[in-house]
């Protein structure tokens, strides 16, 4: 393990002003995304619309530090037979990859997930670093209801996501750790906090006791928020400040960067309660985003799978990435987006 390596990546990964297109859909997901559309998945349509994406050279040399990839996107080639990696790193950002297999039910827990994808990872790790990935994200699910999720679950979560890091760090690779406390349901902002704060203290135990190097590591975490079906959900300063609270009470000061997934939120609202927590509060760590639907879904209804929409779906993307640059310094306004 390089040490100076990883936390020379970590730090890279949320640069002022910057931060990362998760682009990484199972093939799967982006069917979902393109059928809303409707276009057709193929390996061609889903490398076009990778394409253009990586090829967006505002948001990429600006706004863009890294992209998470697909295990097929990582291998496929561009129209030009430029492989898309090389694109990527031709913007001065960096390559990485989700290597998790994806989450499944925990066993004697109904409700509760477990992610899987440990078997074989060390000599996945070793081929992913050749093909040019330098940082990785592997995402556990933690449900909440009003007995969940329970201990057994978090802990299990957390021994995975530990396990992963050590293994990713022992090729160089960073880890991006994402334990996602998802926001679908009727819980308030109080009950998001405390599941939350359970997860992450959980989390961090596993990474100390699995010897993970801190400082060459990045968190992705959900946001402090309400959940989707409460009536009387929490304000943009309130989830600004629920969430620094919970992230300073669980996070220690060596990680280097945390950067939010969107969770379902709109993209407005995504970038609103990220420069919201930038603009209000000092904090040991910086705060940037990794999102994926709040960077792509106006480029991907600008785009609709036809090649005379690529110029404006590439404008859509930009300006995306533009206006979660600013909010990671804390600069965003709503009127930019009016603007626009």
């Amino acid at each position: 393990m390089n040490k100076e390596q990883l936390e020379q990546i970590a730090n890279g990964m949320v640069a002022d002003g910057k931060g990362i297109l998760a682009a990484d859909e199972s093939t799967g997901t982006i069917k979902k995304r393109f059928d809303q559309i409707n276009t057709e998945s193929t390996d061609d349509s889903r490398r076009d619309y990778r394409e253009l994406l990586f090829r967006s050279e505002d948001a990429m040399s600006n706004w863009i530090s890294g992209v998470i990839l697909f295990d097929e996107t990582i291998r496929q080639k561009a129209k030009d037979g430029t492989p898309l990696v090389d694109l990527i790193t031709a913007a001065g950002s960096i390559p990485g990859i989700k290597v998790d297999a994806g989450a499944q039910d925990l066993a004697q827990s109904p409700g509760e997930k477990v992610t899987e994808g440990l078997d074989g990872l060390r000599g996945r790790f070793q081929e992913y670093y050749q093909l040019g990935a330098r940082f990785a994200k592997w995402r556990a699910v933690i449900n909440i209801a009003d007995h969940l999720p329970s201990q057994y679950c978090l802990n299990a979560n957390a021994h995975a996501l530990a396990r992963y890091a050590a293994l990713a760090q022992e090729n160089n690779i960073v880890p991006i750790v994402e334990p996602e406390v998802i926001m679908d349901g009727p819980h308030s902002i109080e009950r998001c906090f405390e599941v939350t704060e359970a997860a992450l203290n959980a989390l961090y135990d596993a990474l100390y006791e699995q010897r993970v190097f801190l400082e060459g590591t990045i968190l992705k975490p959900n946001m402090v928020i309400s959940g989707t079906e409460n009536t009387n959900r929490a304000n943009i300063d309130q989830v600004a400040e629920q969430t620094v609270f919970c992230l300073k009470r669980t996070v220690p000061s060596a990680v280097p960067g945390i950067c939010f997934l969107s969770g379902g939120q709109s993209e407005e609202e995504a970038t609103a309660h990220l420069s919201a927590m930038n603009a209000n509060f000092d904090m040991p760590w910086k705060l940037s985003f990794s999102y994926g639907r709040a960077l792509q879904q106006s480029a991907l209804q600008a785009w609709l799978g036809k090649e005379e929409n690529v110029a404006a779906a590439q404008s859509a993307f930009n300006h995306r990435a533009k206006m979660n640059g600013l909010a990671a310094k804390g600069e965003w306004q709503a009127t930019m987006e009016k603007a626009a």
